[in-house]
């Protein structure tokens, strides 16, 4: 193997940009995900100066996650049904919408919380209808040996997003207000627009005459019950982030264990920022992710890994009393870890997902995917808030991490087709 060889062999496989309309989708998400994440942090910040209520902010992720729930499994029946490209531009067209009028409500300094909460309710539902389709038109634009590659290139530039545009928007906000940040959000949607344009006509594989409704939905619920492999995929997610996402306790550790301001400051933004960088180096080191034949496997490895640096993040917060500097480096260190692994798991995860399932049913099952990836975290939050009250905020946050190593432990037994799948890799 020459140098060049291998230094490709270290880097993150690129050959799903070779096609057009991947690398125009690719190349606008980096444009579109920077906006999205303006908004991301001016809505709850726009709450909390017109309400001053931590609480009203809270509520926010309930108005969320509602339509989060309801339209991504209706729009992955809709992704099943009608032209994928089509309801892309569809749903793009209300992402626009959603975000215009995220900005003239902040332009004509309305002021009215709820007026604010309905615009991110019907933003949401855009984006949940969004993303099934999104996804599932991966394997019409991209060879299936470079699945897990357009994955982790994807997740790659999500991740640096959700570094750099908290980071921006928190500066901006104080200098341009809500309503530039917003009209930016705009803007670059219209870069996904183009690209959804430019693709060709995605027809459905069976199309009806009627617009699919509860009964579609449960037939991709059925499938997935018959479909254990795809079904576990979604299992060990959902245990890797109930029991190993412990974001709920970063403001109170920040505080009190690594003696941050109560109102934020730079240990919890260190914190925060953490795991979206691992996702990002991840990405970037991930040329070995296209080299690797047994997903199964791969996927119990990088959550058993995600779980371990949990442990050792919810230790680094016992210890942070006697040595808090060191421990707040181990802390961010062992999440930037845990980051990379989340990132590769889900590389795996959702490749397992497109390249096990029917094109019939591909797009209802991204839209559960949509729905376990983003509840997850949310039920995460509730539990680790819960248990914190009663055992410690570190004490919750490594046990929580041990119930992940061994829940992969008794996936690997329980489940060994899981395990034993494999996929051959092709390499150019």
């Amino acid at each position: 193997m020459s140098f060049r060889e291998k230094v490709r062999a270290v880097f993150a496989d690129t050959r799903p940009l070779k096609s057009p309309h991947f690398r125009r989708l690719w190349v606008a998400n980096i444009i579109t995900v920077i906006g999205a994440q303006l908004t991301v942090v001016a809505v709850p910040a726009q709450i909390y100066s017109i309400t001053a209520s931590s609480g009203m902010v809270g509520i926010a992720g309930l108005f969320g996650l509602v339509p989060l729930i309801v339209f991504g499994l209706w729009g992955g029946a809709l992704a099943d049904h009608f032209d994928r490209r089509t309801l892309l531009q569809f749903s793009t067209l209300g992402l626009i919408i959603t975000s215009s009028l995220f900005w003239v409500q902040a332009a004509l300094h309305l002021n009215n919380v709820w007026v604010l909460l309905g615009i991110f309710s019907l933003q949401q539902a855009f984006f949940a209808m969004t993303q099934p389709a999104r996804t599932a038109i991966l394997p019409d634009i991209v060879p299936t040996e470079q699945l897990p590659a357009a994955n982790a290139l994807n997740m790659t530039v999500l991740s640096a997003g959700a570094i750099a545009g908290p980071l921006v928007g928190g500066a901006l906000i104080p200098v341009l207000g809500y309503a530039a940040l917003y009209l930016l959000d705009t803007l670059s949607l219209f870069a996904t627009l183009y690209a959804v344009y430019r693709l060709p006509s995605l027809p459905a594989a069976h199309r009806g005459d009627t617009v699919p409704g509860l009964r579609s939905i449960i037939e991709g619920l059925q499938y997935l019950r018959l479909h254990h492999i795809v079904l576990v995929s979604f299992i060990v997610d959902l245990i890797a982030m109930i029991f190993g996402m412990p974001r709920a306790l970063f403001p109170e550790i920040a505080h009190v264990a690594f003696g941050g301001s109560s109102e934020g400051g730079m240990e919890f933004a260190l914190l925060y920022a953490s795991m979206p960088l691992g996702a990002v180096l991840g990405g970037m080191l991930g040329g070995w992710i296209s080299r690797v034949e047994r997903y199964g496997l791969a996927v119990l490895i990088a959550i058993s890994v995600w779980g371990g640096s949990i442990i050792i993040l919810g230790l680094s917060f016992e210890f942070a009393p006697h040595a808090k500097i060191f421990m707040l480096i181990v802390a961010v260190s062992a999440l930037v870890v845990g980051g990379a692994a989340d990132m590769s798991s889900a590389a795996f995860r959702q490749s397992i997902l497109l390249g096990q399932t029917s094109a019939q049913v591909r797009g209802r099952l991204q839209g559960i995917f949509i729905v376990v990836v983003s509840g997850g975290p949310r039920i995460a939050d509730v539990i680790h808030g819960g248990a914190a009250e009663i055992i410690g905020p570190q004490a919750a946050t490594w046990a929580g991490g041990v119930i992940v190593v061994l829940g992969m432990g008794i996936s690997a037994l329980v489940f060994p087709q899981f395990r034993k799948l494999r996929v051959k890799p092709v390499h150019s």
